[in-house]
């Protein structure tokens, strides 16, 4: 093509597009004057107006402009009727090339005479696209056939349009910042290519024949998720010639034939998207162009869908294939946490955290497709949509009118899934233009479940990789490993973490088992579990660490440090009731799931009922189980008495002294939904639980019948984003085991941090950012004051200020926005110097008889009772009282044995109610010659729920 055409080329492209441009701008203007009658009839001749004119440059033009109008006419779902009637032309009646042309590309191609190749072969073509046409022929051995013949010249026409197409892309991002089409332009550019050799093709064809099990045949004994399509035989090919099969059938826009065959239309385009489900699914291998032109319908019975036309095909990793399966089944379950992991899976990243506008969007995305007649109610739909996640980012973001409209919430969007969004609207559009509804969900979603389902090998006997590559740091370590593996066998596990310290050392770090039901990513070291009521002991801890601090006494009345706290009865309920269980106020909160499951996540409202709430009995009087209260409780104390905000106390107290950056939390931050395991329950323990009999030693809210029936229902609500972003310091801490076990390590050893964990990879304290929490209304009153440390550091004790710490912007290697800390405010993992050795969480050297309640604190406790002042304590088989720990509804456990310096967590996502702990905790401390804690070996021994009445320690 000389410079001449190129130009020429480029110059109609942007006066065509430039007439169009500044045709609807005038008319948005005038129409203010007019009525709603005038205005329709103004913008239907207008559509039609412009719509003609792009019809006209396109059959000028030829090249890659006719692929973008055959996309464009099949898009009935959001296109005015006056585009898709015009460009539906383009489907596949564009003016044939030359006879001459093709036999000379044909002979050239196969080294052959026309008539040595071929018995017969049409003039007419059966139909012309942008790139080639197609000619029924005969060839010498008699067999029918349609040969795909290249355009000459055609592919210096389409790498010249590719760049025109970008450049309007980038001006219309210029003129209209809100319509950003990079992504597709750039994916358009990398893949179009490829459709100029049909050798590619040709394998193209083979292999998706062959995923799609395709053949004549209707065979009676049809795989799972099989689909009924038919797809040609490839008998050669070349670079610029593709001989295939010759297939009897019927355009989908010969309405009339279509109909004169009986064909259900319905039907029809159900099984096409099922075809591409398959192959995006399933295959991770599709055809990235589904317009009308390249289906037929075989005039056969039953009249299967036709594939055709496999140029433009896209290939995904398997890693890509998960996430795109585990978005759509987040968007069909709501699932926000699953979605926004998802995304993060597969590379998009958002420039704000906007997790409603996500599932929104998401959920538009996979809409059922509706008839072309529901079009102008789809687009009203759509706008309105955009419109209101529009306002949401301009508040978000404190964006004027312009500014919004120049914001662009996607900071990475991947190429890969450009091909997968233009094959769905293409979908959509063939669906509107054969008047047919179809269901997205219900048709894709069993090949989604089935491939995550075929990928997840939870067993270790189908899966070499099931236990994550980490070094192995002790003989108990490798058979705590085996351990694992016949547990994993059994089902009894879907991912878990167990990690240990003796003597101030790590002895076991073990990863195991994936993420999820639906997410087969390997749990690693990092990975952070939902513990449940194990955040009761982190949260005690804090109260210990604010009277270690001098903020609060154990004998002080919660309602001096907390005002509204004393109505109803409670001005007599101190701080030593609270920790041990015995303020009277085991069932304030017990029935929050009943009124409403979500009302936990409110924070504010669950501190104001609590504080309006009656106690039951007097304080000290009786000693029941505060399964939820006790976290609100503690909670509202620890604002109270620190001034501070929960999460920002619980960073400053623990987690950096620790090490444990980004490995603990209550109530998640967002960008770190990726690490997120997902929790599901063990039936089989369900059953059992369903037979228990009522226990004194529980509230009546929380009694076995109660929590069988809790159960049920505790994964939907605590795996949702509202739940792990919520502050629930009874029921919702995220956290690693080694982090877990880190913390329990300092408790046992007077609250003296470990050295650092550097074994596991990536290394524990490696997440370095400041978690963006949520503002509460309840810290807002308090901003005024100025914050320096809280004041609390004691000697030795390392200070942080949040308000000192210069931020700068990073990622985290996972596409996790992060802020990054400092190295002069926190020393780093490699920085581990004599002195840092003596950093301690607490100074009161008898802190371990407060944790258990024992000695001069004894009389703060009910007498005989199975807690401290907030941790369970733990008594060997010899009735000795040897640790303290505290484990959660459904397993994951942290504990310590104070004399032998020895800590251990357990973390898992599959509830069950103790007995994989129990056999874990048991092998371990057995073959360290460790007393095994009493009510871990009772467990052991029986192996039965329904013997214990549920093993003590972990309903807690």
């Amino acid at each position: 093509m000389g410079w001449g055409n190129i130009y020429k080329r480029r110059v109609k492209v942007f006066a065509v597009a430039l007439i169009i441009y500044f045709d609807y701008k005038a008319l948005q203007k005038r129409e203010k004057l007019l009525n709603n009658s005038q205005k329709t009839s103004l913008w239907e001749k207008a559509h039609e107006r412009n719509a003609r004119r792009v019809l006209n440059l396109i059959v000028e033009l030829e090249g890659l402009w006719v692929k973008l109008g055959q996309y464009l006419s099949t898009r009935a779902d959001v296109l005015p009727e006056a585009y898709t009637f015009l460009l539906k032309q383009l489907q596949d009646s564009l003016p044939p090339r030359s006879l001459k042309e093709v036999c000379q590309t044909i002979e050239k191609e196969l080294g052959k005479t026309m008539d040595d190749l071929f018995l017969d072969f049409d003039k007419v073509p059966l139909a012309t696209a942008s790139i080639a046409q197609v000619h029924r022929a005969t060839l010498s051995d008699g067999q029918e056939v349609v040969v795909k013949v290249q355009h000459d010249g055609i592919k210096a026409v389409i790498l010249e349009d590719l760049k025109n197409a970008k450049s309007i892309v980038d001006w219309i991002a210029w003129a209209e910042p809100q319509y950003n089409f990079h992504p597709m332009i750039d994916e358009w550019c990398k893949e179009a290519p490829k459709e100029l050799d049909f050798n590619h093709e040709a394998e193209n064809t083979r292999k998706v024949s062959k995923n799609l099990h395709c053949n004549k045949r209707c065979d009676d004994n049809k795989p799972a998720n099989h689909v009924d399509v038919l797809i040609p035989e490839v008998i050669q090919s070349t670079e610029k010639v593709l001989i295939l099969e010759y297939m009897d059938g019927v355009r989908l826009n010969d309405t009339e034939s279509l109909q004169a065959l009986g064909v259900d239309k319905q039907k029809l385009v159900e099984e096409i998207t099922r075809a591409y489900a398959h192959q995006i699914y399933v295959d991770g291998f599709f055809n990235g162009d589904p317009h009308p032109g390249n289906f037929l319908v075989s005039k056969e019975p039953p009249h299967r869908p036709i594939l055709l036309d496999f140029g433009l095909t896209k290939l995904l990793s398997s890693d890509l294939k998960q996430a795109l399966a585990k978005m759509f089944l987040a968007a069909a379950e709501g699932d926000h946490v699953a979605l926004l992991a998802a995304f993060a899976e597969m590379g998009l990243k958002f420039r704000l955290d906007v997790p409603e506008q996500a599932m929104e969007v998401t959920s538009v995305f996979f809409r059922a497709a509706t008839p072309a007649n529901e079009a102008p109610e789809s687009m009203k739909m759509l706008y309105e949509q955009r419109s209101k996640n529009r306002k949401v980012i301009q508040e978000k973001m404190n964006l004027n009118d312009k500014e919004v409209k120049h914001f662009n919430p996607v900071d990475a969007f991947p190429s890969d899934i450009v091909i997968f969004g233009r094959v769905l609207n293409l979908l959509r559009g063939l669906s509107a233009t054969m008047n047919a509804r179809v269901d997205y969900i219900d048709i894709m979603r069993p090949f989604a479940e089935s491939v995550l389902q075929c990928n997840l090998n939870r067993r270790p006997a189908l899966n070499p990789r099931w236990i994550y590559d980490t070094p192995i740091h002790s003989d108990v370590e490798a058979k705590l490993r085996q351990l694992l593996v016949e547990l994993g066998n059994a089902e009894k596990i879907l991912g878990i973490q167990v990690c240990a310290y003796k003597d101030g050392e790590v002895i076991i770090d073990t990863a195991a088992g994936v993420l999820g039901k639906y997410d087969p990513r390997s749990v690693q070291p990092d990975s952070l579990f939902s513990v449940f009521s194990v955040t009761k002991g982190i949260c005690a801890g804090l109260v210990h660490w604010l009277v270690d601090n001098g903020k609060l006494k154990l004998e002080d009345n919660v309602a001096d440090i907390w005002p509204e706290f004393g109505s109803n009865g409670k001005d007599q309920i101190k701080v030593h009731h609270v920790l041990n269980h015995t303020s009277g106020l085991h069932n304030a909160m017990g029935g929050t799931n009943q009124e409403d499951p979500l009302l936990m996540t409110n924070w504010d409202e669950c501190l104001k009922r609590i504080a309006a709430s009656a106690p039951e009995t007097a304080p000290a009087h009786e000693q029941l189980y505060h399964y939820l209260s006790f976290g609100w409780l503690c909670g509202g104390i620890i604002e109270r008495a620190s001034g501070r905000r929960f999460q920002e106390l619980l960073q400053e107290a623990f987690v950096h002294p620790l090490k444990i950056d980004g490995e603990l939390y209550v109530g998640i931050p967002p960008g770190v939904e990726s690490r997120l395991a997902t929790l599901t329950v063990d039936m089989s323990d369900l059953t059992k639980l369903s037979n228990v009999g009522n226990r004194s030693d529980l509230p009546t809210t929380f009694q076995p019948q109660q929590i069988a029936k809790l159960a049920t229902t505790l994964p939907a609500t605590f795996n949702s984003l509202y739940a792990r972003r919520a502050i629930i310091p009874a029921a919702n801490g995220h956290c690693s085991a080694r982090a877990l076990a880190r913390y329990y390590a300092a408790l046992c050893e007077d609250g003296r941090v470990p050295p650092p964990h550097r074994s596991s990879m990536p290394t524990l304290g490696s997440h370095p950012h400041i978690p963006k929490f949520p503002s509460q209304q309840t810290v807002k009153k308090q901003k005024s004051q100025k914050r320096t440390c809280l004041g609390f550091g004691g000697p030795g004790r390392i200070q942080s200020s949040t308000s000192s710490i210069q931020n700068s912007s990073g990622h985290d290697g996972k596409g996790n926005v992060y802020i990054q800390i400092p190295s002069e405010n926190s020393c780093s993992i490699g920085e581990w110097s004599s002195d840092n050795r003596n950093v301690k969480l607490f100074d009161n050297p008898r802190v371990h008889d407060a944790f258990m309640g024992v000695g001069e604190y004894e009389n703060l406790t009910f007498p005989n009772g199975m807690f401290g002042l907030g941790f369970k304590r733990s008594y060997s088989t010899n009735e000795e009282l040897i640790g303290f720990g505290h484990s959660g509804l459904g397993g994951s456990t942290g504990f310590c044995n104070i004399k032998h310096k020895f800590a251990v967590a357990v973390t898992l996502n599959k509830l069950s109610f103790g007995t994989v702990t129990a056999k874990i905790i048991h092998l371990i401390c057995s073959e360290l010659n460790i007393p095994v804690p009493q009510e871990i070996s009772k467990l052991v021994e029986t192996g039965s729920t329904s013997q214990l009445e549920i093993s003590k320690p972990l309903i807690n």
